[in-house]
């Protein structure tokens, strides 16, 4: 009974946003996330395959905000509160954004390989099944917080779902969208485990340079402190020998700054190549 409920809810705002989609009814799409994340073989095989582009939109937009403001509590967690609440901002504001204009270009890949695979359906059924499936974009960022795994896991989810939609909309064999889509989730493991790697080890890397600069400052720092030491000596023995000599003051200073600094630039540190 639970289910029907949240099945009329779906439907209800499908038929709203195709009246002209101003009479989007927002409370339904918590319910239809749950109905998505659940039974999403039976949410495909309800699921409308038209009308309008504004319904799926709005979800896919709604699931991008709960993605961000999930990216904006983690960012603060990691990072000192003013940078984490910038970074933060931005994700809230960004990633909705980029879902939304993004979700058209993944439609139209998702529509070449469903036509090449065998369906009939069209570029707004496609649009529409890769709209839902952006209910995983939250669990996709909190499951990248484990390394490696949450990033296999993420794709591995990412492709049962295409799957299901596969053969509950597009009439495609499990076999063949097994196939398929196990092939294009493989190569998007590799690369995602690759990509993890690669930005792990410059992040490393990073640190290393940061920890020479450091160190390389304090050096030079040091090293005109004593520069600045041994000028201030000899600028007192110039006036101890200007006194002694009965030399004018000025002529014996220019005399033993001209000596410090010829002392200075010996021991000052070469420059390496």
């Amino acid at each position: 009974m639970k289910g029907d409920q949240i099945s009329s809810k779906k439907s209800d705002f499908g038929k709203g946003t195709a009246m002209g989609g101003s009479n989007i009814d927002f409370a339904t799409i918590p319910p239809t996330a749950v109905k998505v994340l659940t039974s999403p073989s039976e949410f495909f095989k309800e699921m409308p395959k038209t009308g309008g582009f504004v319904e799926p939109l709005v979800f896919m937009i709604a699931m991008g905000v709960v993605a961000g403001l999930l990216q904006s509590i983690l960012s603060v967690l990691r990072l000192q509160v003013g940078a984490g609440m910038a970074m933060g901002l931005g994700s809230v504001i960004i990633l909705p954004i980029m879902i939304g204009i993004f979700g058209f270009v993944g439609a139209a890949i998702l529509f070449l390989i469903w036509k090449l695979t065998g369906s009939q359906e069209s570029y707004e059924t496609a649009y529409r099944c890769g709209a839902y499936i952006g209910v995983l974009t939250p669990i996709s960022v909190l499951l990248h917080l484990i390394p490696y795994v949450g990033a296999v896991v993420s794709v591995l989810l990412m492709t049962s779902f295409l799957v299901t939609a596969s053969v509950a909309v597009h009439n495609i064999p499990s076999r063949k969208a097994w196939l398929v889509f196990g092939i294009i989730g493989g190569l998007l493991v590799f690369f995602s485990v690759s990509a993890e790697l690669a930005a792990r080890r410059i992040g490393r890397e990073a640190a290393e340079y940061q920890k020479k600069a450091e160190e390389a400052i304090k050096s030079m720092q040091k090293q005109t402190e004593e520069l600045q030491k041994q000028a201030e000596q000899f600028r007192k023995q110039a006036e101890e020998a200007s006194k002694a000599t009965g030399r004018p003051s000025e002529e014996a200073a220019r005399q033993m700054q001209q000596k410090a600094m010829e002392q200075m630039q010996k021991g000052a540190p070469k420059e390496r190549n």
